[in-house]
């Protein structure tokens, strides 16, 4: 049986222009000016990969996890009430439509968020594995949260398809031996993909998406 991944930012949420907006406030606290270079850095990113880049090895393992909590909770705040507003056009439809199938949602996102944006919009009860970068040893760009995920949906990775919207993101589920359909969220060049689309509205993602389960 085929099985459905879900990326979350970006994927799930249309999160990242507020990412965005979170990283310049929290930035603005240490005197550091955020550029489009570092916004593009971040996407995709586990947040101790993306503080090691914005600061560099000059702040402690304890200063890193300070950081990214202080951050991610000022994220929560900005989009706390939004989230039904934020999620990607299509979304809710697409799941309900395929909720017989096995799907699980695999991400770098930190924990808190995770479990916040699914509180939020009620979403949990489609997924029947959840993964995020803090269960596995290694984030995307590596392929263990999407391996994990496929593990816990008793699955075989050549049988998962895979909704991502990042170059990490890509490369994580190419490497686990999962096809990967590309989400113009973030960006609209997505190596690897099978193809891409807009959102979950799509008529080709829908008709592709039918011939892979009757071919299953």
């Amino acid at each position: 049986m085929i099985a459905l991944i879900f990326d979350m930012d970006g994927v799930i949420i249309d999160s990242n222009p507020m990412h965005r907006e979170s990283w310049v406030a929290f930035n603005r606290r240490y005197g550091l000016e955020t550029t489009e270079e570092m916004h593009q850095f971040m996407y995709g990113k586990r947040n101790d990969q993306i503080l090691r880049g914005f600061y560099g090895d000059r702040i402690t393992a304890e200063e890193v996890e300070a950081r990214g909590n202080a951050k991610e909770r000022l994220y929560r705040e900005m989009i706390a009430g939004r989230t039904e507003t934020m999620l990607v056009p299509g979304l809710r439809a697409f799941l309900e439509r395929h909720r017989d199938l096995p799907m699980g949602l695999g991400s770098n996102a930190e924990p808190r968020n995770v479990a916040f944006v699914l509180e939020e919009t009620g979403l949990r009860r489609y997924f029947r594995a959840v993964v995020d970068g803090h269960q596995v040893r290694q984030p995307k760009p590596h392929p263990d949260v999407y391996l994990r995920v496929a593990e816990l949906l008793e699955t075989e990775p050549a049988n998962c398809i895979v909704f991502e919207d990042s170059h990490s993101g890509v490369a994580a589920a190419a490497a686990a031996g999962m096809r990967v359909i590309g989400l113009r969220t973030t960006d609209v060049n997505l190596p690897g993909t099978i193809f891409t689309t807009d959102n979950f509205l799509s008529g080709e993602l829908e008709l592709w998406l039918q011939a892979q389960i009757r071919s299953a």
